[in-house]
């Protein structure tokens, strides 16, 4: 029983060297992930701030080229927040797939933990019953002893 814990133990090993560097990934997608929404939500603000000066600046009459400069710029608003709805878009499907990969490491890691866990489990019962044996042989021995007449 010991040498097949032993004989796993390389395995082990490389399953918790992969699933220790699927967690690093994971975690270096969420983060990209978290850069992403933060970049589409000021690109958002920045959108309704600008539109807001519209607003305000209507109030007051505007030029032609100042609307036309205001419309040019905010379509390119429009064009750059849609980019970064697909970026982010993007980012969540590695994201996706990353969690997928540890989740597949991480459940390898506890399969093989459980394999060892009943691999030792096994040794323990095997070495008990063995013990129980001898302690049975040694009680006979003893009331056999103990029987005889002298």
């Amino acid at each position: 029983m010991k040498r097949r814990v032993q004989r796993l133990l390389p395995v082990i090993d490389m399953a918790k060297n992969e699933e220790r560097e699927a967690a690093g990934k994971l975690a270096h997608y969420q983060g990209a992930l978290q850069q992403a929404q933060q970049q589409l939500d000021n690109l958002q603000q920045y959108r309704d701030d600008y539109q807001q000066q519209w607003i305000d600046k209507g109030q007051t009459g505007v030029s032609g080229q100042w609307l036309m400069n205001y419309q040019r710029f905010l379509s390119q608003l429009e064009v750059a927040v849609e980019q970064q709805h697909k970026s982010l878009a993007w980012h969540e499907h590695n994201l996706s797939q990353a969690r997928t990969v540890w989740q597949q490491a991480y459940a390898r890691v506890e399969g093989l933990r459980k394999l060892v866990q009943r691999y030792r489990d096994d040794a323990q019962k095997s070495a008990d019953k063995q013990e129980q044996k001898m302690l049975d042989e040694m009680a006979q021995r003893l009331m056999a002893q103990q029987v005889k007449p002298d």
